[in-house]
């Protein structure tokens, strides 16, 4: 069977293909009751030759096959709709097109000519996405020590400074955090929760809806993510009055506040710990997991300082994670009132040889979260494939690094640079823009629709190279137009928007150059600003559906889109020649009444399309971003 493919040399025609996504295009209803049936719908363009369409599931174990009905022919689609039995919590399926002597089957990864296995199959869940308000501005990442020295902090080199007895105090705001060795977690530059406070004004004027911050708990390095206490907040931060103040200023201003938990680990100085070490008659003992080898206790990684916590131990569920008591419980409440956690290492917790209690953990903190605070939010951090954990009863996303992250950074790689991949013995490759999608493509359709739509992308965190290291300037733009157009909720991690650069996650730990003009690179902020502001300005670009209508070496083109509107996005990282494609748009089966713009909406670049009878003739241009509203 021979089809035009969505891959396709510059300069041709670019056939569309079958489609399906769990947006409101598709599905009925985004969640279902178990027990119920759901319509869903496939979009089929004219050209494609199918004789027929039918639904597969698997229910009980055994696939089942029923035939889809036609219910739509509009000026470019023919639109069928099945009845999907939601037999399941998590219920999948896929579609599958009879064909003149062959058959094709569609799922999660697109149209295949050939059998598939059933773990990209589409899904639908009876579990709730995440709040609304995740999806209104995007979500800033604020690393405590290096944003802002409040301005009636004392200096670090005042002999009555509280500097910790750990700490190596970095006199010059403005200098590089050391990037590896001696000293990497202990440089400190004394940033604090009332500097954050005081430039909250210019994190609304970015366009952010959600600002996230790295542990607040005292530990005893820079990062605070080996926690001596869960009860306060370091004081060197302002302590708990500081953070209440923090709340509130954040919320006066419409924003949400997302904290930061290590619910795999506690720090080897923290008083549970220490209890446990000294008293193995404790409670707090059964808290950790013992061994015969050195230093005794399971680790993270095998860092003495960051020993593991055993849920196997009920006590320590009570105290963790079970109740508005709990820690997850006590700082979603007043006056702390986080809106929500993200949990770090959340892979790993619960996990250890034949332990695996990650799933009833991640249940648990949901539900102790959605107790205190219906409206909550969960997001998990996870590094490689996360399927497994994101069913959507646990954790609401994940830290999308697998779906998004990489497979951008490889197709925007600076090749003059070499860069090592995170986690990878070996400098990081430049990819084609086939490959790319087929990473994103994967990941992605081994969860849920409304997984996807609530995941955190990043083109970077406090944990990986600055974006500006990894991709080289020209670059910058690029990437951030698919961070604003993609699928799921778009993360800054902080300086990334002026320009900031870093060789790996120490290094990028940088301070925000706020008195020094030379850090500080205006073109660069006014991109950020001018494309988060295109998607706010989108329903579609919020929470629509995606589906790519072009994938070139060079140069990528998908829609998204709603019952209401729909965007066209071309993102080229080389000169690309231009392309007819079959873009066909509309409302869904309901009515063909939505008509195309008489002339696309240019919302960002400089691009010109033309509709022609359902095609859209994409301009030829360099290295850039464009974006159109097309209805």
């Amino acid at each position: 069977m021979a089809l035009a493919p969505l891959t396709a040399q510059s300069g041709k025609f670019i056939a569309s293909q079958p489609h399906h996504d769990g947006s409101e295009l598709y599905v009925a209803q985004l969640t279902p009751s178990l027990g119920e049936h759901v319509a869903v719908r496939v979009r089929v363009p004219l050209s494609f030759p199918e004789l027929s369409v039918h639904l597969r599931t698997v229910r009980d174990g055994e696939p089942r096959v029923s035939a889809a009905r036609l219910v739509a022919t509009t000026a470019h689609d023919r639109w069928y709709e099945a009845d999907l039995f939601v037999h399941n919590p998590v219920t999948q399926y896929r579609f599958f097109f009879e064909l003149d002597g062959d058959y094709a089957w569609l799922n999660g990864e697109g149209l295949h000519f050939n059998d598939v296995a059933d773990t990209s199959d589409f899904r639908v869940t009876v579990h709730s996405p995440a709040p609304q308000w995740l999806h209104e501005g995007i979500v800033y990442q604020i690393f405590p020590d290096r944003f802002a020295r409040s301005a009636s902090a004392p200096a670090l080199t005042d002999q009555h400074a509280d500097i910790p007895e750990w700490a190596i105090p970095a006199p010059d705001w403005n200098q590089d955090p050391i990037p590896s060795g001696e000293g990497v977690g202990t440089h400190f530059f004394g940033g604090d929760l009332d500097g954050i406070i005081e430039h909250l004004d210019y994190l609304k004027d970015l366009g952010v809806g959600t600002v996230y911050l790295t542990p607040v708990f005292p530990g005893r390095t820079n990062h605070r993510y080996d926690a001596s206490t869960f009860d306060r907040v370091d004081p060197v931060l302002g302590g708990d009055d500081a953070y209440a103040r923090l709340s509130a200023a954040v919320h006066e201003r419409g924003m949400r506040l997302m904290g930061d938990i290590t619910s795999n680990h506690t720090g080897s100085s923290h008083e549970w710990f220490t209890t446990a070490q000294s008293d193995p008659e404790s409670e707090e003992h059964s808290y950790y997991y013992w061994i015969d080898e050195a230093p005794g206790y399971a680790s993270w990684l095998e860092h003495g300082s960051l020993p593991k916590l055993n849920y196997n131990s009920t006590a320590l569920r009570e105290r963790m994670v079970e109740g508005p008591d709990s820690v997850i419980g006590k700082w979603l409440k007043p006056p702390f009132a986080l809106d929500g956690w993200r949990v770090d290492v959340a892979n790993m917790t619960g996990r250890w040889g034949s332990d695996d209690m990650t799933h009833e953990v991640a249940r648990q903190i949901r539900s102790t979260a959605a107790e205190v605070n219906p409206d909550s939010l969960i997001i998990a951090e996870h590094f490689h494939d996360a399927s497994l954990d994101l069913d959507g009863d646990g954790w609401h996303g994940n830290m999308n690094y697998s779906a998004f992250t990489r497979p951008v950074w490889a197709w925007l790689a600076d090749q003059s640079r070499e860069v090592p991949a995170f986690g990878l013995p070996a400098s990081l490759a430049r990819r084609s823009g086939a490959d790319m999608v087929a990473a994103m493509r994967r990941f992605s359709s081994a969860v849920p629709f409304k997984v996807n739509r609530d995941h955190w992308n990043m083109l970077g965190s406090h944990d990986t190279p600055r974006l500006r290291t990894l991709v080289g300037e020209s670059m910058v733009e690029v990437a951030l137009g698919m961070l604003m157009t993609y699928l799921g909720n778009p993360v800054v991690f902080a300086g990334d928007e002026v320009g900031l650069t870093g060789i790996n996650g120490e290094h990028a730990r940088k301070t925000m150059p706020w008195n020094d003009p030379s850090r500080w690179d205006e073109a660069v902020h006014d991109t950020y600003k001018s494309l988060i502001a295109v998607r706010s300005s989108s329903a579609a670009l919020r929470t629509g559906g995606l589906r790519w209508v072009l994938i070139h070496d060079d140069c990528v083109a998908f829609v998204r889109e709603s019952a209401s509107e729909s965007v066209l996005v071309m993102l080229a990282r080389a000169p690309f020649d231009g392309a007819e494609l079959d873009v066909s748009i509309g409302s869904g089966p309901e009515s063909d009444a939505t008509e195309p713009l008489e002339q696309p909406e240019l919302l960002y670049g400089t691009g010109t399309i033309v509709e022609n009878n359902g095609r859209y003739v994409l301009p030829a241009v360099g290295p850039s971003v464009h974006i159109w509203r097309l209805r």
